[in-house]
């Protein structure tokens, strides 16, 4: 007898400058993945983002975290999947694609073989898989989240997102892949650095908690991460301070990059307008999206 799920999975914006690692947002951009336990073989369909460049094959990434939940339960995996992938969310953009493609392989596995992992379980395996817990995390439950890794375990704190607040997120024309993006970090940092995102990781913390976002300015300021990938991004730093300029409350590289993230609750679309303009002056092509905060996370639904 055939089993099919649909899991919606939302994109994620993750550090949100001084959160290395451990803070995260959703956002409503929806990455949907249908699997169906049927037949004989492997059959993967991609529409929409990364089609002509998403695995096929046993490589894919939402294939992957289904053999984990599946190996993981002990469930025997089956001798046919179907896999039908509709993207919207950028890949390689810094907006938590393969966050997506891991939790929405991760619940999909887990709906078809019984829905024997919890919540939890499912986040911890993803965080594994992924290296980080940030955008899994805020890609599971939705809203503000921080996240840590203690042991095998990822703790989470989930804030809920004012309505009015929007992400404004400037895309360049163009990928980064993390490991690329991680290669150009420094292997240790000095003190001084180090204290000034502790301290700013603290305030954002306790800004999203307290919805004061008039303190993301400089919550979401980072000496960790941002300086070394700004030579990656051409017009990085001109685009942070056009987005402040226009308005913003903060603004930060999104991940890995290079898309870059402003948060703001008004004039949304003259902090896009300037994030675009900076990236074009430094002649780098980008659109802009305008996106509320996702508060639901990711939904199954049996189909």
């Amino acid at each position: 007898m055939a089993v099919s799920v649909r899991v919606t999975v939302p994109a994620t914006t993750a550090n949100l400058g001084a959160g290395c690692d451990c803070a995260g947002l959703a956002l409503a951009l929806y990455n949907k993945v249908a699997l169906t336990v049927a037949g004989e073989g492997l059959r993967i369909t991609v529409k929409g983002e990364g089609e002509k460049n998403i695995p096929r094959d046993e490589r894919n990434l939402v294939y992957q975290a289904a053999r984990r939940v599946w190996n993981t339960t002990g469930f025997p995996v089956p001798a046919g999947v179907q896999i039908t992938l509709e993207n919207a969310i950028p890949v390689g953009a810094g907006l938590g694609s393969s966050a997506a493609a891991i939790i929405g392989g991760m619940l999909a596995a887990n709906a078809a073989g019984g829905a024997k992992l919890t919540l939890q379980e499912v986040l911890d395996l993803a965080a594994a898989l992924e290296g980080h817990p940030d955008n899994v995390a805020a890609a599971l439950y939705g809203g503000a989240v921080v996240a840590v890794v203690e042991g095998k375990r990822v703790l989470t704190l989930r804030f809920p997102v004012a309505a009015e607040l929007r992400a404004v997120v400037a895309v360049p024309a163009f990928s980064l892949p993390t490991a690329q993006s991680r290669r150009v970090l420094p292997p240790s940092y000095v003190r001084e650095e180090v204290l000034f995102n502790v301290a700013r990781a603290a305030l954002l913390a306790g800004a999203l908690a307290c919805g004061r976002y008039d303190l993301l300015r400089v919550a979401m300021q980072d000496r960790l991460y941002q300086p070394y990938r700004a030579p990656l991004v051409p017009g990085l730093n001109e685009v942070l301070a056009a987005a402040l300029k226009a308005g913003a409350c903060g603004v930060a590289l999104s991940g890995a990059g290079p898309a870059v993230v402003a948060l703001t609750t008004q004039d949304a679309a003259a902090v896009g307008d300037a994030m675009e303009a900076a990236f074009g002056a430094a002649g780098v092509q980008a659109r802009v999206l305008i996106l509320q905060p996702d508060a639901a996370g990711a939904r199954v639904e049996q189909f």
